[in-house]
C-alpha cells in the first residue's frame, strides 16, 4: 500500500505529478492570461470578442497541427531517453525541427490565401444584435498580426517537448510565466492605449501575443543552451540538421497518424463550432465565454495526460510492460478523480463569470449554460485525455487516429451538422447531446486499454 501514496518517492502518482505540475503552472498561467485577454477584448464589445474567438478557433487548429506533428517523434524521444540512446534522441529532435518548419509554412499559406473565407464560415448565422461585417473586419485585423506568432510558437514547442521527454519541465514553465507577464502588460498598454501607447484594440491584443511568444521562445532556447551541461542529450544537437530519411521514415510513418489525428480533431472541433454558429453569432460569443474559463481549469487533465504518456513511454522503452499497463490505468483514474474536484469550482463560477463581459443578456445566458454542461463532463474528458495518451505511448498511432479524430468526424461532427441545421432543438440541448457522444468513445477506449495491443517497445 505504501507505494500507492503520492508522498512516497517511488510512487507513480508522484512521478506523474512531478512532470505535470510544472506543465499545469505554465499552461495555467498562460490560460489565465488568455482569460484576462478575453475579458479585455470583451470590454470592447460583442463584435470584437466574437472576432477574436473565431480567429482563436482557427489558430487552435494550427497549434494542434504543430502538436500532432511533434507527437509521433515525441513518443520515440521519450523511449530513446528511457533507453539511454543519445544519438536516437538527437535525430528525433532534428526531425521535429523539420516538421515544425513545414507546418508553419503550410499554415501561413492557408491563412494568407483563405483568410476571409475561413472567418466567413462562422458568420452565416443571423443575429440582430451583432454586426457580421464589423466582426469580419476585426477578425482580419487580428489574424493578420497573429501570423507573426507562428514561428516562435513552433520553435518553443520543439524545445519544450524535447526537454519534457528528458524529465525537465521547469524551463518551459519559467519561459511560459515570462511570456504571460509580457502578454498581460502589453495587452493593457496596446488594447486601451495606456501610458502613451496607441489604442489598437484587437490589433493590440494580437501584437501583445506575438511579443509574448518571442519572449517565451528566447528564454527557453537561451537558458537551455547556456546550461547545456545539464542537458547532455541536447549537447551537440546542431552539429547537423541533416537526418537519415530512411531511418526517420519509420518514425514519420508512425507519427503521420498522430499528425492527422490532431489536425483532424482540431478541425472537427472547429466544424462543430461552425455548426453551432448557424444558430446565431450570439452562440459563438457564448461559447467564447465558456471556453475562456473552462480552458483555465482543463490544464490539469491536459498536463496529467501528457505526463501519463511520458511516464508510460519511459516504462515501455525500458521494457517494463507489466508496470506500464498497470500504472497507466491507475493514472487514468487518478486524473479523473482530481478533475472531479474542478467540476465543483467551475459550477460555482458559472453564474458569476459571464457578468464580466460587456455583451447582451442572451450571450451571458448561453455562456453560463455551456459552462455548467462542460463542468459536468469534466471528469469524462479527463479520463479520455489520459486514455488517449496511454494508447499513443506504445506507438499504435493508427489506433489512436481511429479512436480520436475518426470518431470525432463520424459521430459528434455529423450529429452537430444535422441537429443544428435540421432540428428545432435548442442549442443547449444540442450541446448536451454532442457531449454525451463521448460516453461511447469512453467504452471503446476502455476496451482497447484492457486488450493491451498498445503495449509496445519501439526502440
Amino acid at each position: 500500500m505504501k507505494n500507492n501514496f503520492v508522498t512516497n518517492k517511488n510512487s507513480i502518482y508522484r512521478k506523474a505529478l512531478a512532470l505535470a505540475v510544472p506543465m499545469m503552472i505554465q499552461m495555467g498561467i498562460t490560460n489565465a492570461v488568455s482569460l484576462v485577454d478575453n475579458l479585455m477584448v470583451g470590454s470592447l464589445g460583442t463584435e470584437s470578442m466574437t472576432a477574436v474567438s473565431i480567429v482563436g478557433q482557427l489558430c487552435f487548429v494550427f497549434a494542434l497541427a504543430i502538436f500532432g506533428g511533434l507527437s509521433g517523434p515525441g513518443i520515440y524521444g521519450a523511449q530513446y531517453y528511457g533507453k539511454g540512446n543519445k544519438e536516437g534522441y538527437q535525430n528525433v529532435f532534428r526531425l521535429k525541427i523539420w516538421i515544425a518548419s513545414i507546418a508553419v509554412i503550410g499554415g501561413l499559406i492557408v491563412f494568407v490565401l483563405w483568410d476571409k473565407e475561413l472567418i466567413g464560415l462562422y458568420l452565416h448565422g443571423q443575429d440582430k444584435d451583432i454586426d457580421p461585417e464589423l466582426t469580419l473586419r476585426l477578425g482580419l485585423q487580428y489574424l493578420h498580426v497573429m501570423f507573426l506568432q507562428m514561428v516562435p510558437f513552433a520553435i518553443t514547442q520543439v524545445y519544450a517537448g524535447g526537454l519534457r521527454e528528458t524529465d525537465e519541465s521547469i524551463k518551459p514553465m519559467v519561459a511560459g510565466i515570462a511570456s504571460v507577464v509580457t502578454d498581460i502588460v502589453f495587452n493593457y498598454l496596446l488594447i486601451f492605449g495606456k501610458f502613451g501607447f496607441p489604442r489598437l484594440e484587437v490589433r493590440g491584443a494580437a501584437i501583445a501575443t506575438v511579443l509574448a511568444r518571442i519572449v517565451e521562445m528566447s528564454i527557453v532556447i537561451l537558458w537551455t543552451h547556456i546550461g547545456i551541461k545539464k542537458h547532455p542529450f541536447l549537447k551537440g544537437v546542431y552539429k547537423t540538421l541533416l537526418i537519415n530519411v530512411k531511418e526517420m521514415g519509420v518514425i514519420i510513418k508512425k507519427g503521420l497518424p498522430l499528425f492527422l489525428n490532431e489536425f483532424l480533431w482540431a478541425g472537427g472541433m472547429a466544424v462543430i463550432t461552425q455548426c453551432y454558429s448557424m444558430r446565431g453569432l450570439s452562440v459563438v460569443a457564448g461559447i467564447n465565454i465558456s471556453n475562456a474559463i473552462c480552458n483555465l481549469l482543463n490544464v490539469v487533465f491536459i498536463a496529467l495526460g501528457n505526463a501519463v504518456g511520458i511516464v508510460t513511454g519511459q516504462f515501455l522503452g525500458a521494457g517494463k510492460f507489466d508496470e506500464a499497463k498497470k500504472n497507466s490505468i491507475k493514472l487514468m483514474w487518478f486524473t479523473a478523480i482530481l478533475t472531479a474536484i474542478l467540476s465543483g469550482v467551475l459550477l460555482c463560477f458559472s453564474g458569476v463569470f459571464p457578468k464580466f463581459y460587456d455583451t447582451t443578456d442572451q450571450v451571458r445566458t448561453i455562456g453560463r449554460n455551456f459552462i455548467i454542461v462542460n463542468a459536468i463532463f469534466f471528469p469524462l474528458q479527463a479520463y479520455l485525455n489520459a486514455l488517449y495518451f496511454t494508447l499513443r505511448s506504445g506507438g499504435k498511432t493508427f489506433i489512436t487516429f481511429l479512436f480520436d479524430s475518426v470518431y470525432t468526424w463520424l459521430v459528434p461532427v455529423v450529429a452537430a451538422y444535422f441537429l443544428c441545421r435540421f432540428s428545432s432543438l435548442s442549442i443547449l440541448v444540442i450541446f448536451i447531446i454532442i457531449q454525451c457522444a463521448d460516453i461511447f468513445k469512453l467504452m471503446i477506449g476502455m476496451y482497447l486499454i484492457r486488450k493491451g495491443t498498445w503495449v509496445n517497445r519501439l526502440v
